[in-house]
């Protein structure tokens, strides 16, 4: 018996490779059916000479569908049908849209409410829709106007990634405004940088109290 009891399952981890996929001298059928770079079927052969085939246009043999009866395995670029699997997955996160909401108040610190819309922007650079809550409260209530002025402030402070829905509106003792995210290729992120990494989980202000 092994010393090592977890060593066939670490070999058969490292056989597959990167996402789960078996390529090249890993592919372990004793014949595959083969479809080439250009998505045409080749036809059902042994690994070796698909191999063969692959090396011989610098391409790499990839197992994409190991169920089939023969398994299906593609000659492609592999970096790049990697790069290519997780755009999609990037895409369809991004297509499941999220309303998130942030709070501020009309005497608001600067600092803060910069702190403010750069959460803002992160939320709408990742496909959410933001709605901005501004609560009065006592005194403020006189001086709605200021509220409706902030909210704007805010709004032109995230132009760059978002379009609203409509103007500022009052509801009840909140001024609100919805903001939708501008397609991908027309953002203009000013408080990230574009390579920047944002923390996925990012909660947002619905919790807090007004």
């Amino acid at each position: 018996m092994s010393n090592q009891p977890n060593s066939r399952g670490r070999y058969q981890q490292r056989a597959k490779g990167p996402k789960g996929l078996r390529r090249n001298e890993r592919i372990r059928a004793t014949e595959i059916r083969v479809i080439g770079p250009e998505g045409a079927n080749i036809g059902v052969m042994s690994p070796k000479k698909a191999l063969d085939l692959a090396k011989e246009v610098g391409l790499d043999l990839v197992e994409i569908s190991p169920t089939a009866r023969p398994p299906v395995c593609r000659i492609l670029d592999f970096g790049k049908f990697l790069y290519e699997e997780s755009k999609k997955q990037k895409d369809n996160k991004q297509h499941t849209t999220k309303l998130k909401e942030i709070k501020f108040r009309v005497s608001i610190d600067p600092h803060d409410f910069m702190t403010k819309m750069k959460r803002a922007e992160g939320f709408l650079d990742d496909g959410n829709k933001v709605k901005l809550t501004l609560a009065f409260r006592g005194r403020e209530n006189e001086h709605r106007e200021l509220g409706f002025e902030r909210v704007l402030e805010a709004v032109k402070e995230l132009e760059g990634v978002s379009t609203a829905d409509s103007e500022p509106r009052l509801v009840g003792r909140q001024v609100i405004a919805i903001l939708t995210p501008l397609p991908a290729h027309k953002r203009k992120l000013k408080f990230h940088r574009p390579d920047e990494v944002r923390p996925s989980d990012q909660q947002d202000d619905s919790d807090e109290e007004d």
